[in-house]
């Protein structure tokens, strides 16, 4: 996925002067937005008192909007910059504000030396350029966090060491272009997708991903059902107090997405 979200990046389309504009009739308090269960956008709903509908996915989500079935929904930026727009999934969805500013990070167990060795694959790919070429490959280099040097010293008795002997380095994931999703092939792809296989492949294994309930994502850490979620997940109080997480990699914002006029 080319398209460049270089535009989306730097403010919200100005396609409306308000929600009212954009929805129809109802003001924003008044509308139903559509959110994935568990999710940034599913918060800062709750924090600003709006009506939701839970759903699976941030894709889901967007099906809502299309279908009328939901006035709105709240998903990322990033994908927002994929999914709708002109020549996307979605043309005749436009976004509107961003309700917030946040960063993604991975996230593994706590106390786990995984966050430690997946930070200092950050910093040498973003030192030696392959990280900012994977990013283009997907038109996320512009939301790239500036990685600074990080060094892991293995002790050879936690979940680095645990990955190796399986063979295995599994992924949690939803479908969540431009970060995880699926080729025409099948296959999973997307700036998270080939970061982690590029982390598995030093680490020496096979990345397998595995796609989950997005609200139960720490319950699939602790019960080691993965071993990292990587998907474009926002670093909020909840998820750094419940996970060990990487340094943050991309920033992104919280939108709302409506149908065009």
């Amino acid at each position: 996925m080319k398209k460049k979200l270089v535009t989306v990046l730097v403010a919200a389309v100005a396609v409306c002067g308000t929600l009212t504009g954009c929805g129809g009739a109802k003001d924003g308090k008044n509308m139903v937005y559509a959110v994935e269960a568990g999710s940034a956008g599913e918060a800062v709903a709750g924090e600003k008192g709006f009506q939701t509908n839970a759903v699976a996915s941030q894709a889901d989500a967007l099906m809502e909007v299309a279908s009328g079935t939901s006035d709105a929904a709240i998903i990322d930026l990033l994908m927002a910059g994929a999914m709708i727009g002109e020549g996307t999934s979605y043309p005749d969805l436009v976004h509107t504000d961003e309700l917030t500013t946040e960063e993604y990070g991975v996230g593994c167990r706590k106390g786990s030396d995984l966050a430690s060795y997946i930070n200092s694959v950050f910093a040498q790919s973003y030192a030696d350029g392959s990280m900012k070429a994977t990013a283009e490959t997907y038109g996320v280099q512009e939301a790239l966090v500036e990685q600074k040097a990080s060094e892991y010293t293995d002790n050879g008795s936690g979940d680095v060491a645990y990955i190796q002997g399986k063979g295995t380095l599994i992924v949690g994931i939803t479908e969540f272009e431009p970060m995880d999703y699926k080729d025409d092939s099948g296959e999973w792809i997307g700036f998270d997708a080939d970061m982690a296989r590029m982390v598995a492949e030093q680490l020496g294994v096979e990345a397998q991903f595995v796609v989950i309930d997005w609200d139960n994502k720490i319950m699939e850490l602790e019960s080691n059902n993965i071993d990292v979620v990587w998907n474009g997940m926002t670093l909020t109080d909840e998820v750094t107090n419940a996970m060990e997480c990487t340094n943050a990699y991309c920033n992104n914002a919280q939108v709302i997405v409506v149908p065009g006029k």
